[in-house]
């Protein structure tokens, strides 16, 4: 986290500036090149704020996901809405690697690729929006901000796609689940 003290007025403001953090390097993809990625997509998304950016390991978006949402098991994206008064932060993004990878290959294209779609399904949910509540209306937005953004199929879309691929799968080629 980057903080920035600012004194105006007699006040100190105390700014927290947006990060990325890879703890998980991926290939074709850097700090600064999701950090441009991010710019536009929020642009796109018309979020006015920038997010902290965290790409990192199943087990930590698992402990994540324990402790904010009461689920103990991985999943591939979170996003936290920033706390109030904090300017210029509008949240936190955390990305599964190992998660992205798997599903980028089962897709057929790259994790830097898979990395991008689930920034972009993050910056939708701190832009208010909630694919288990509003009758697909998410959906369809991230689908034509995907192709905006030269993406390649939306997450919300892809899941019955994926979920296909995976019931089609010869059974020796399935991993046994726990």
């Amino acid at each position: 986290m980057a903080l920035l003290f600012a004194f105006r007025s007699g006040v100190v403001w105390v700014v927290r500036l947006h990060v990325i953090i890879f703890r998980r390097p991926v290939a074709g993809l850097s700090e600064a090149s999701l950090a441009r990625f991010m710019t536009r997509a929020r642009r796109v998304t018309r979020l006015k704020k920038m997010p902290n950016v965290l790409v990192t390991t199943s087990r930590e978006l698992q402990q994540l996901n324990r402790r904010f949402r009461g689920k103990n098991r991985p999943t591939d994206v979170l996003s936290f809405p920033a706390a109030l008064g904090i300017a210029g932060l509008a949240g936190d993004v955390a990305i599964s690697v190992e998660i992205a990878a798997r599903s980028a290959a089962e897709l057929g294209h790259t994790v830097a690729a898979e990395i991008k779609i689930l920034a972009l399904h993050g910056l939708l949910h701190l832009a208010g929006y909630d694919h288990e509540k509003d009758d697909g209306e998410m959906a369809r937005r991230e689908e034509r901000m995907r192709k905006l953004l030269g993406l390649p199929g939306g997450l919300i879309a892809r899941a019955t796609e994926l979920s296909a691929a995976r019931a089609l799968a010869p059974r020796h080629a399935r991993k046994k689940r726990r």
